[in-house]
Parts: structure tokens; sequence; C-alpha cells
């Protein structure tokens, strides 16, 4: 009895609050500190921290009120479609430098497809720094030859 009484007066445990925007955050609008508030109870797949969102960018569109949820959000991309980057390829000793057209938007480390220019062959390559990429694979097709 004495147990029971002590579970009914116990405060609750306080619960974890999903973040919630502040604002409409669009596709590939980066977080910042004021976008994002604790509120509400938890929900599924919900930052629960700022520090968890906060310079990610937004994958899809959240809207003011609703929870920012984890899979909505990745690194901010440092390439843009159409931007003008330098693609680098390395065999061994072997470096080849050569520019290229981001076809598609890319953070450090994504891998996206780039358009040689000089040879208009598309390869794969990955995002090292903003402006620069690392091509995936060795074929010398896509640097004019054969």
């Amino acid at each position: 009895m004495k147990w029971l009484l002590l579970l009914i007066l116990w405060p609750p445990m306080a619960q974890a609050e999903s973040l919630v925007a502040t604002r409409l955050i669009r596709a590939t609008d980066v977080i910042g500190a004021g976008d994002v508030v604790a509120h509400g109870a938890p929900a599924q797949g919900a930052a629960i921290r700022p520090e968890q969102v906060i310079g990610l960018e937004a994958r899809v569109a959240i809207y003011p009120g609703r929870p920012v949820r984890l899979s909505d959000l990745g690194p901010a991309a440092v390439i843009e479609r159409n931007e003008i980057v330098r693609m680098v390829y390395r065999q061994g000793p072997l470096v080849i430098l050569s520019e290229g057209r981001a076809l598609g938007r890319g953070s450090l480390g994504e891998q996206l497809t780039v358009m040689n220019l000089a040879s208009r062959q598309s390869v794969q390559a990955v995002v090292s720094s903003g402006g620069l990429v690392e091509v995936i694979g060795s074929s010398g097709a896509i640097w004019g030859g054969n």
C-alpha cells in the first residue's frame, strides 16, 4: 500500500521532446539554430537535440510545427548541379587533371556523375572538397582516348 501511494505521488519522469521546425525549411536549406525548437511529445525518427540537426541540409520541405526527422536531413552540398569542377584521376604515380560539369549536387564523400568537358564522357566521382572530385574507375575513354 505504501509503495502504491509512493508510485502515484512520484513525479513522472521528463520525456524527451521532438524538435519541430519554427519556419518553412525548404529542400536544400541548411538548418540554423533558430530554425528548430523542442516541442511536444517525441515522434518516431525525430531529432531531440539541436546539435543533431544544425548545419545539416533538408532533403525535403519541413513545415512549421512539424517534427524534424533525421531521415529528412543530410550533409550540406558543396557542389551544385551544373557547377564546373576539377576532376582528378589517380592510378599509382599517374595523376590526370581535367575539368568537368557536375550532373548533380553532392556533399563531401558522396558519389555523383560528372561529365568530362573535353571528351563529353560521363564518369562517377567522389566529392573530396568544394570544386574537386576524385574519379572512380580506370576507363581511358573518359580522358578522350580509346
